[in-house]
């Protein structure tokens, strides 16, 4: 018997809002001493009376907008009670039955470079999942609401009791609902990366997954699909198992992977599974259960009756709409049929967006070059931009990386990038040299050109100079000489490294590359 996974997601996302969610205290709950930011409404004060923050409700929106969300006219608060000791007023501020965002939906690219591992993440997937999975699709957002956060446990070692720290009660959450559309554990990593990316594009969250800024719950069950029969043909399951505790994107994809392994062998064994609350376990590699889970009547939701109901016009609704910025995914299409890059490093610039706008900067210098030189020939703009994607999300990215900044903190400016890479293409610096180069440019602020000219980094092309080289390295080589005379062709790569490495990565490859063919013919 196949089975098919059936998984949603439900996302929290902390939005970054000056206050918090229903009072005035500051919305900061890191590198701060417990129970800083607190005053009598967000610790549920008797007497105390809430007021709703209208930053988190335009940010809430337009990340709606972002998903293609319906905006409702009217919206309201709900209480939805249970009682946590981080909870305490004993309920939640949140949204029942008129969320701020209705229905909506989310794009994703097709995976077709997904491993088997990656795409399933279990022997039990059925063929047809595993071809929906490597295809283009549509993720159907059920609502998105708005919340506060409750506060958070601090468990001692060894001790017998625990703590309770309220900073982070009040903060505002924007809760994202998915259908169970998706096909596949690493569909589902895919589609939390790509929430994250349009998160910190429109500058509501920083969406930093480790931190708690972005959280997940995954429903997932497993349909039986018998031989011949069609996954999307056959009703949902009628149980579904809600995955807590992961704190990484990794950990989802795993645990997912983990669960249809689980489910599966269940399933398998003839057993029958109830619908339940189980935790990831990042030690164990697996969940554990939990609890028996809740359903909407156990919350006993009623109207907030200290909060208004509140009234979108159209015309705040159009005005929201027009503050939306480039979103990644046309972003990236405009990447792809823009400066035909490839799509992994299409979405690596763009998954940045400071790095996707510095790249374009120096697309645009490099154009102003060609456009001054009348370069007409398009392989000579194609190869440069190229290039420069290349450079940034390769070692500009890495010493980003390892120097903790943004690309528009660092002392490389878009012009001397560009600058760099028209050496490149000119032949006056060799690629080789070009890396000494930009690490001095990262560190100090330098003008490539200067840098070039003072430490003798200029490319070699004097062919008197360079078959003086190519001979001295043919004459050490003897057995890598015979090995291409018999036949084995790359072994020309090794002699050109050999006479690049004997003039200080400063000989021209492509002249290297003649002398060398033409000597040993």
């Amino acid at each position: 018997m196949n089975y098919s996974p059936v998984i949603g997601l439900e996302i929290h996302i902390q939005l970054k809002t000056r206050s918090k969610m229903f009072c005035a205290d500051p919305n900061q709950t890191e590198d701060i001493p417990p129970n800083t930011n607190i005053c009598e409404v967000c610790t549920g004060q008797p007497g105390s009376l809430p007021v709703a923050n209208q930053e988190a409700i335009e940010k809430a929106i337009l990340m709606g907008l972002a998903l293609n969300c319906e905006i409702p006219e009217y919206s309201k608060f709900d209480r939805k009670n249970y009682f946590y000791p981080d909870l305490p007023k004993g309920y939640q501020i949140s949204q029942f039955d008129r969320p701020l965002c209705g229905k909506g939906k989310m794009e994703l690219a097709a995976s077709d470079n997904l491993s088997p591992a990656e795409d399933g993440g279990a022997r039990s997937l059925s063929g047809e999942s595993k071809a929906e999975a490597r295809s283009a699709r549509t993720i159907r957002i059920t609502r998105a609401h708005l919340e506060e956060d409750a506060g958070k446990l601090i468990h001692p070692a060894h001790a017998a009791y625990s703590l309770v720290d309220l900073n982070r009660a009040g903060v505002p959450l924007l809760e994202i609902v998915t259908e169970p559309d998706f096909k596949s554990p690493a569909e589902a990593k895919q589609f939390l990366q790509a929430l994250r990316t349009t998160a910190r594009y429109l500058g509501i969250s920083d969406a930093d997954m480790e931190k708690g800024h972005l959280r997940c719950d995954a429903n997932i069950s497993l349909k039986a699909v018998p031989e011949g029969s069609v996954p999307s043909d056959l009703p949902l399951p009628d149980y579904k198992v809600e995955i807590k505790n992961m704190n990484s994107f990794k950990a989802v994809e795993d645990a997912l992977a983990f669960e249809i392994e689980r489910q599966t062998d269940e399933l398998s064994a003839g057993k029958k599974l109830n619908t339940e609350t189980r935790g990831w376990s990042d030690a164990k590699r697996s969940t554990v259960s939990q609890r028996i889970k809740e359903g909407s009547d156990d919350y006993r939701y009623f109207p907030e009756p200290d909060l208004p109901i509140l009234h979108f016009k159209p015309e705040f609704v159009e005005d929201l709409k027009r503050k939306l910025p480039e979103l990644p995914q046309p972003k990236l299409q405009r990447f792809l049929a823009e400066y035909n890059l490839s799509e992994k490093i299409a979405w690596q610039l763009v998954e940045d967006k400071d790095l996707a706008e510095y790249y374009e900067g120096i697309v645009s210098d490099l154009k102003e070059w060609l456009l001054a030189e009348k370069i007409v020939d398009p392989e000579v703009l194609s190869r440069t931009i190229k290039e420069a994607a290349n450079w940034c999300v390769g070692i500009f990215t890495e010493l980003l990386n390892r120097a903790g900044l943004s690309p528009q903190d660092s002392k490389v400016t878009g012009e001397n990038f560009a600058e760099l890479l028209k050496m490149i293409e000119k032949n006056e610096v060799s690629k080789t040299a070009a890396k000494q180069v930009f690490a001095q440019m990262f560190e100090t602020g330098d003008d490539p050109s200067n840098i070039v000219s003072a430490r003798g980094l200029a490319q070699v092309s004097d062919i008197a100079a360079l078959e003086a080289a190519v001979e001295k390295v043919v004459s050490a080589n003897p057995k890598v000489v015979a090995d291409f005379k018999a036949g084995k062709k790359q072994a020309v790569g090794f002699l050109v490294g050999k006479v690049m490495a004997e003039t200080g990565g400063q000989a021209n490859p492509k002249i290297v590359n003649e002398i060398l063919r033409k000597k040993l013919s």
